[in-house]
């Protein structure tokens, strides 16, 4: 199960998550709005998600509803669909 950015990163894009990542797997370009998890090099350790300081990072499968879509687009962002 990877983990998801959603909602809370977009215009906040917080570099912490990046910091803790044990594999680098968290990507963005200059342009984007906020971060993605490449759901190929997640190895789920989950050191992401408390390191986040507006909550905006989730195991896949806990996703808040409201959220769902942030998981298509995730994967979309590396080409993965």
């Amino acid at each position: 199960m990877t983990y998801v950015i959603c909602q809370p990163c977009i215009g906040v894009k917080d570099a912490s998550c990046v910091d803790v990542c044990p594999v680098d797997c968290i990507h963005a370009r200059e342009e984007d709005e906020q971060y993605a998890i490449d759901p190929d090099e997640c190895i789920d350790c989950g050191a992401c998600e408390p390191a986040c300081p507006v909550t905006a990072i989730f195991e896949e499968s806990a996703v808040p509803a409201e959220w769902r879509r942030f998981i298509s687009l995730n994967a979309a962002y590396f080409g993965r669909q």
